[in-house]
Order: structure tokens, then C-alpha cells, then sequence
């Protein structure tokens, strides 16, 4: 793994999970994405897909020797994005070590909104109740994450007021707060050796593309980049209620984000649940009449850069 950033999708869908024969090439779960870079492990996103990726961390842990170490970036704290986050078993492991970031949400701290995700009815345990040691940190866009390789904790720095390390080896990652969707979202940019993936979760475009996230995503090897919804879906035809203004793209509007971005690869993500393998297929194969070097996510892969 030395030199490589690795890339590996838990959970690719929006919205719900969708288990069954229809789903089953594309996977079902909701979104998370692992990325592994000079030995450290960020999870973006806990929707349930989480809780697959919950149970090889503990085998690799295993295998290893040492307990399980991981950051979690939320996109932000709709449901489908945390639903996996109350099965996370390193989380009730004690040796267990997590660093969790994300928004606050109505002036309300990350670990308050977390926390409120799973008091009773809703979960039986706590957050408060898993015995993991738990970092939690609201984020912003002026925040740099580093992760220094002889390092186990993340030092925060601001990007306008603190000098950054230029060091090639140090891990960083930078958030961009977009305002397409509902309450917003954080995009995340991850960054290591000269090489970099943008995740682009629940975000819409705009007329003449969202020229922010494609400057944000400049020249980036991979564009994760939310197409939840077909271009006919998207303005309501074929029996679909249009969803404009719901937060979410079209793959069109992935690719035109690629494009001005200059990325070097597409995914396309966050598939509407009532799509089937099919559907993703003909929308996969639209998408790369337009933009080459694009793939619909599915449960399983991974992208080494």
C-alpha cells in the first residue's frame, strides 16, 4: 500500500436500503466510502454501509495486532447518512480509537445531534454507552485535518491563520460547505502524495455547472459525485414527480462538474432506490458518452490511485 491511496465503497445508494434481487449488482446499503492513505482509515459517511466495513476493521485489527483506528467525516446528519453509525461495532469496543467530524446542525454541536440520533425509542444504547474512545469535532470549511504518519491523533488547523505542513507524506483534508441540498452538506477533499478524491455526496447542479465544487475538485483523480436521479426523474416525467430543489444530481450534472473540474476519473453515486441494476447500467452508460472515464458505484469496488 505504500504510495497508494485506496478507495473501497460500502455503501453506494440514497435515501433507504434497498436489499433484493434487483439491487443486488449495485448493492443496496446506504453511503459510505473508506479511504485508506499512509496507513490511516477515513470513513466517510455512516449510512449501513458502516456496518460491513465496522466488522473487517475489527478482523484487520485482529490480524494486525492492534486495535482499530478510524476518522469518520458525516457529509452531514440526514438519516441515511448515520442510520449505520448505531451498528458500528469498533464503536463498542473499548481499545477502539475515533475521531469524529461533521456539521453542527440549527446551532446544534455534531456529538449533540449524534447523540439525539439514537436516544430511546429510536436505539437502545447511548452514544454515551459505547465504549470506544470517542474525539468529536464540529467542522468547518476554514479546518485542514492532518494526519502525520508517526502520529495517532488528527491535528486541526485553520487554513487561514495557521501555517500548513506542505509535506507530501502528511495525509490533509479540506471540507467545502455547499448549499445545494437541504440544510447543506460538507464535500470533502482528501489529499496525499501529490494525489487527491473529492466525495461529493447529496448535491445539485446548477446552470453552467457548480463552478465552487468544480475549483474545489480542480484536477482531483477521483470525482465521487452525487446522480441520484435520471434526467427525466429529475424534471418529472416518465410517471416521476420532478424533483428540483431536492439536493441531488443528475448524472449529466456529474459529468458537466468532472468535466470543468478537470478530474481525472468519475463515480457516480448515491442511486435513487427505486432504481434498479438495470436502470444504473443504462444511466453508467449514458454518462460515459459523455464523460469517458466514469463508473457507477457498486458495493465492492475499489479504486487504488
Amino acid at each position: 500500500m505504500a504510495g497508494t491511496m485506496r478507495v473501497t465503497f460500502w455503501g453506494v445508494r440514497g435515501s433507504y436500503p434497498v436489499p433484493g434481487s434487483d439491487t443486488v449488482g449495485f448493492g443496496g446499503n446506504t453511503p459510505c466510502v473508506e479511504v485508506e492513505a499512509n496507513g490511516h482509515t477515513i470513513i466517510l459517511d455512516a449510512g449501513t454501509g458502516i456496518v460491513r466495513l465496522g466488522n473487517d476493521l475489527l478482523r484487520r485489527a485482529k490480524e494486525r495486532g492492534g486495535p482499530v483506528r478510524a476518522t469518520l467525516l458525516f457529509s452531514h446528519m440526514h438519516h441515511d447518512h448515520t442510520q449505520g453509525f448505531p451498528f458500528f461495532t469498533p464503536a463498542y469496543v473499548g481499545s477502539s480509537i475515533l475521531n469524529i467530524f461533521g456539521p453542527r446542525v440549527f446551532e446544534r454541536d455534531l456529538e449533540e445531534t449524534l447523540a439525539h440520533s439514537m436516544l430511546p425509542p429510536s436505539f437502545p444504547v447511548s452514544l454515551g454507552e459505547m465504549n470506544s474512545l470517542k474525539f468529536m469535532r464540529n467542522m468547518t470549511e476554514t479546518d485542514v485535518l492532518l494526519f502525520d504518519a508517526n502520529q495517532d491523533t488528527v491535528t486541526v488547523k485553520n487554513f487561514y491563520h495557521d501555517q500548513i505542513t506542505d509535506d507530501p507524506d502528511v495525509v490533509q483534508i479540506r471540507a467545502m460547505r455547499s448549499y445545494a441540498h437541504p440544510e447543506g452538506v460538507f464535500i470533502y477533499r482528501v489529499q496525499w502524495q501529490g494525489k487527491s478524491v473529492v466525495y461529493a455526496t447529496d448535491t445539485e447542479g446548477y446552470v453552467n455547472t457548480d463552478q465552487r465544487l468544480a475549483a474545489f475538485a480542480n484536477q482531483t483523480d477521483l470525482l465521487i459525485h452525487d446522480a441520484q436521479y435520471s434526467e427525466a426523474h429529475y424534471l418529472g416525467h416518465a410517471g416521476y414527480n420532478a424533483t428540483q430543489g431536492w439536493g441531488h444530481s443528475t448524472p449529466q450534472m456529474a459529468c458537466a462538474v468532472a468535466m470543468a473540474a478537470q478530474a481525472k476519473r468519475l463515480v457516480l453515486f448515491h442511486h435513487e432506490p427505486r432504481y434498479n441494476d438495470a436502470m444504473i447500467r443504462e444511466l453508467e452508460q449514458a454518462s460515459q458518452a459523455i464523460f469517458a472515464n466514469t463508473t457507477a458505484a457498486y458495493e465492492g469496488l475499489t479504486i487504488e490511485i
